[in-house]
């Protein structure tokens, strides 16, 4: 039996944070029924990952639609259970536990959505969606509620007099503070977020970015990015993680992965990056043809079709994810990429 792969550690800094969550070889298959004629299928959404989350840090996720991002949120903020792996919350496995400790634990993980324009029920005051989590799970009197409400609304920049104001009166920027004070009411420890600036303008995205680094300063919150956007990562990301078809393909501290990216797919996404300044741009072609399907993912690398450093020993052998230059690399030919 093969062990399962470690949780990167890079010293430095790191050694001085708290670690709060650890996921170990986490994996998420769906079986898909395809009818009387056709054998059923296997879908691996997340197929083998493993990371730590620090207090104080953000840990950013980062690949295309249908690698894994999302499913990987679900599984830890406990929504969906793993098939397989361990989660371990502030070292203790949480993986399996029952419905009424999950319930206890996703107060201490909490998620902030992509859509402020569905994420708040249009037919509720401000103030009753802050105060609804301390409703379900705290024995609070209605006067503490509506004082804990009302200083999360300081905290995230919004006016006491906007309580009783419905979600259609606020902008968008506007409802995803609402959307991140909602997210901290019960004092999480680690929060999620999903694409949390990808429905709001440019000018907006950089307001919510500055409000949330400055919140995970002030209450040493652990985040889990979620994002498609790289330059967005770069913004608020202290370490990144790059997914390709369900599996981590590079891992390692932001200002590596950035300087000096060791995987072809890593690569390609940094040249796809629009920049201002013609000198930094990177005449790095973009991923050749579509993304492969989950349900018949190719053989060895699954990056190996679209690659144009392909060899037939990265069709026939799939690689490990391993320290190369500072990070943790998926690629059999890492050291060649200059």
């Amino acid at each position: 039996m093969t062990a399962a792969p470690k949780t990167p550690d890079w010293p430095a800094a790191r050694a001085r944070r708290e670690t709060v969550l650890d996921a170990v070889d986490l994996k998420k298959h769906y079986r898909l029924k395809r009818g009387l004629f056709r054998a059923d299928a296997t879908v691996k959404a997340v197929d083998g990952v493993s990371f730590a989350l620090q207090t104080g840090r953000t840990l950013a996720v980062v690949g295309e639609s249908g690698c894994g991002k999302s499913t990987l949120a679900r599984m830890v903020t406990l929504i969906d259970p793993p098939t397989s792996g361990q989660l371990k919350f502030d070292g203790s496995d949480v993986t399996g536990v029952s419905r009424a400790e999950a319930k206890a634990l996703r107060r201490k993980v909490q998620m902030v959505f992509q859509n402020p324009y569905g994420s708040l029920n249009p037919r509720k005051r401000i103030g009753t969606i802050l105060e609804e989590p301390l409703v379900i799970n705290t024995g609070l009197g209605r006067a503490e509620r509506r004082e804990r409400a009302s200083a999360m609304m300081a905290k995230v920049g919004l006016r006491p007099d906007q309580y009783d104001r419905y979600p259609h009166m606020f902008s968008g920027g506007q409802r995803q503070r609402i959307a991140i004070a909602r997210a901290l009411m019960l004092n999480p420890r680690v929060v999620v977020a999903d694409e949390p600036v990808s429905a709001l303008d440019v000018s907006i995205q950089a307001q919510v970015l500055n409000l949330m680094m400055d919140l995970q300063e002030e209450l040493d919150l652990a985040y889990l990015f979620i994002s498609h956007d790289l330059s967005v990562v770069r913004h608020i990301a202290d370490d990144v993680m790059v997914m390709y078809l369900g599996r981590p393909v590079e891992h390692g501290p932001k200002e590596t992965v950035f300087a000096h990216p060791r995987h072809p797919y890593t690569r390609a996404l940094m040249a796809a990056t629009p920049r201002v300044n013609a000198a930094l741009r990177q005449e790095i072609p973009p991923p050749s043809g579509e993304l492969p399907s989950p349900i018949n993912p190719p053989s060895g690398c699954p990056y190996h079709k679209r690659c144009p450093h392909m060899t037939q020993r990265c069709a026939d052998e799939v690689p490990a994810l391993r320290e190369v230059d500072g990070r943790r690399v998926a690629c059999h030919y890492a050291e060649r990429m200059d």
